[in-house]
């Protein structure tokens, strides 16, 4: 057995035994995404996925106490957008929440007993979904979307309504706002006389461009605060002055804004060059929090990390010394406290309370629901790769970005001179950006000896809306160029090995793997498709009505289009397809239909190309079911390994994927 000078064993990359193992990544793991407030309560919201993957809701009491507040079986999950979020709010002790089997909204006491339904059973089982709701200030009332699929309907006949319903017994909801494409965010004036929210129509996503309007109840007079089919704006929130406050992109960056009802005006709030918000893919998003004293306390990005920061009443902005690289919610607590979920590059997610001193200052920092202790998993901090941005050439003199983790285990180290395998991971949307904290999903292949980029390619979000308009009319082209610029970078800087480049994304990110190994010219020696789209046509023909017309802004309008949608789709390039692809698909995705999936395997099974298909009864679109995220990442394993030619760890009990026409990885033809 070879050992280097530091007593580490010596072992090809990718080969590296590791404590990250699928078991480990899955084992008690949660996703943590929102968090409210509720007088001396904190309720956050746990995707589990060992309980095949529903959202519970958990209360934590002023002396630490934590309440399940969910009966076994229910889910507090929207299917509005299909991607949903909001699915749940709080005020005095109640708690009212969406249920993910029936999409019916809840009201929950959970001194009472069972929840009791708000609304009636509709026509179509599912057929109306409830998300995003806001209470009147008596708690009378609730408005919120509802997301109406009439009978027999597709995607062109789907409504998207504000309506307003009682909050304490059932009702028959109420249209406020029905006409635009969609509606979001419902936010009642603190005086109970207006109502606020967010519209827009096709062909534009909430990205592009959205309509801020305000409308008096009494007078029902509107007015247009903000926005247009070039500036996107969200996250309004009212003052407690009746002025409200919003994020707005109008400068280029996702930044804070402030309209007063008095004059009209809308003022900066907070003028950075970084984004404060974030695109609008679920309901809910806070990315910032009103405190009493005037102050604002909000999550920025900036070269790839998220921080947080404070605006003092007199204006000055100031980042606070809180550890977070990674931040999905802030919100206002009691006094100069917020409550946040973020993450760090060696932490998951978790939540924490954080209290502001008298000036910039943070006074304290308290986890109310910490991240996994790593060390009861048996996998210490020493393992741990941690991120780094990095900026690099791409095509056409543009600069792109990324975050790059180096292999790292302190038991192994590679023979002399060898270059590590590289895998690119290529994020969702493809509006979207890479998230820059601990994932043992990722550590689960740098632990192994494994490169790992992810990139931030032309489209990506948190680097102003000029990189993000980046992808306009270019989707299959620019990310396509950004990925392969960045190995061949890592290659120059002897960073990876050439040689032993894979590729893989889930969604948008199964496209772009897709397109990217459908060149002749393609450096990568084997892919992963996570329910990636194969046939834009068919995509647009098929898609649900949030993103069918996505695609007007990133090829062009279909079908005036259509050669474009052709000669981008990776299904019309199969003789170019040459390399080994896994395909991994769950059989119940509204958002890309197992089809696309189907259709390219089928496709590389009749040429011979190597390829495995998994398909995943009850999965949607991203896998939330423990045993299904462990069957997929050892797959995955196991093919890379079979086409790349190192052995996988006998103690972990992996199984060989079946990979058809594998006889052509084992020739090279």
């Amino acid at each position: 057995m070879s050992r280097d000078d530091g007593q580490r064993e010596v072992l090809p990359y990718g080969s590296w035994r590791t404590p990250v193992t699928s078991a480990v990544v899955v084992a008690s793991a949660i996703g943590l995404s929102d968090v409210r407030v509720d007088g001396d309560y904190v309720i956050w919201s746990e995707s589990r996925p060992a309980e095949g993957g529903r959202i519970q809701l958990v209360r934590r009491s002023i002396d630490g106490t934590t309440t399940e507040l969910l009966a076994e079986g229910q889910n507090a999950r929207s299917a509005v957008h299909e991607y949903g979020g909001g699915a749940w709010w709080a005020r005095d002790g109640i708690v009212w929440f969406v249920a993910w089997d029936d999409q019916r909204l809840y009201r929950l006491d959970p001194k009472a007993g069972a929840a009791e339904p708000l609304v009636a059973e509709p026509a179509v089982p599912r057929g109306d979904r409830y998300a995003d709701g806001d209470l009147t200030p008596d708690g009378e009332w609730i408005a919120c979307v509802r997301e109406h699929h009439p009978p027999g309907g597709h995607a062109v006949d789907v409504q998207n309504e504000i309506v307003r319903l009682a909050a304490h017994q059932a009702s028959t909801p109420e249209v406020l706002v029905g006409g635009p494409d969609f509606v979001s965010s419902p936010r009642w004036c603190p005086f109970g006389d207006r109502l606020c929210w967010i519209e827009w129509d096709h062909p534009n996503m909430p990205w592009d461009g959205t309509r801020l309007r305000v409308r008096e109840l009494l007078s029902g007079h509107e007015v247009l605060v903000a926005g247009g089919p070039d500036e996107s704006v969200s996250e309004p929130r009212w003052l407690a002055d009746g002025s409200l406050a919003f994020i707005s992109d109008r400068t280029g960056w996702w930044t804070l804004y402030r309209w007063s009802p008095d004059d009209g005006k809308v003022e900066p709030l907070v003028q950075i060059a970084a984004d404060i918000g974030v695109p609008q893919w679920v309901f809910g998003l806070s990315r910032y929090a009103l405190l009493a004293d005037g102050r604002v306390v909000f999550a920025r990005s900036k070269d790839g990390f998220d921080g947080l920061a404070v605006r003092l009443a007199d204006g000055t902005v100031t980042d606070l010394d809180v550890p977070c690289s990674s931040v999905s919610t802030v919100r206002g607590a009691a006094g100069s406290a917020v409550v946040v979920v973020a993450g760090t590059p060696t932490a998951e997610t978790s939540v924490s309370h954080v209290v502001l001193d008298d000036g910039a200052g943070v006074e304290s920092l308290v986890a109310l629901r910490p991240p996994r202790d790593l060390g009861e998993l048996g996998v210490d901090s020493s393992y741990l790769s941690v991120p780094e941005a990095i900026e690099f050439p791409s095509q056409r003199g543009r600069t792109a970005f990324a975050l790059l983790y180096s292999p790292k285990n302190p038991g192994f180290a590679a023979p002399d001179g060898e270059l590590p395998p590289l895998l690119v991971v290529i994020h969702g949307g493809p509006t979207g950006a890479a998230r820059a904290q601990l994932q043992l999903g990722i550590q689960y292949w740098t632990t192994r000896g494994f490169a790992v980029v992810d990139v931030n390619y032309g489209g990506s979000t948190g680097y102003g809306r000029g990189y993000r308009e980046l992808l306009r009319d270019e989707w299959g082209v620019v990310d396509v160029e950004d990925c392969i610029a960045a190995v061949r970078w890592l290659a120059e800087q002897r960073l990876a090995d050439l040689a032993r480049l894979c590729i893989r994304g889930g969604s948008a990110g199964g496209f772009t793997t897709l397109a990217a190994l459908a060149r002749e010219d393609t450096p990568f020696a084997a892919g992963a498709d996570y329910f990636g789209v194969a046939d834009l046509e068919a995509l647009a023909r098929e898609t649900h009505k949030f993103e069918s017309r996505y695609l007007d802004g990133l090829l062009g309008p279909y079908p005036e289009a259509r050669e474009v949608y052709r000669q981008r789709s990776p299904i019309h390039h199969v003789d170019e397809l040459s390399r080994p692809l896994i395909v991994l698909q769950g059989l119940e995705d509204e958002v890309v239909p197992p089809n696309q999936s189907e259709m390219i395997v089928q496709a590389l099974r009749t040429k011979g190309v190597p390829v495995a298909y998994l398909a995943f009864e009850g999965e949607q679109h991203g896998f939330r079911r423990a045993e299904n995220i462990r069957q997929s990442m050892d797959a995955e394993l196991s093919f890379y390994a079979q086409v790349l030619g190192f052995p996988l760890p006998e103690e972990e009990g992996i199984q060989p994927t079946e990979v058809e026409n594998r006889s052509s990885i084992d020739t090279g033809d």
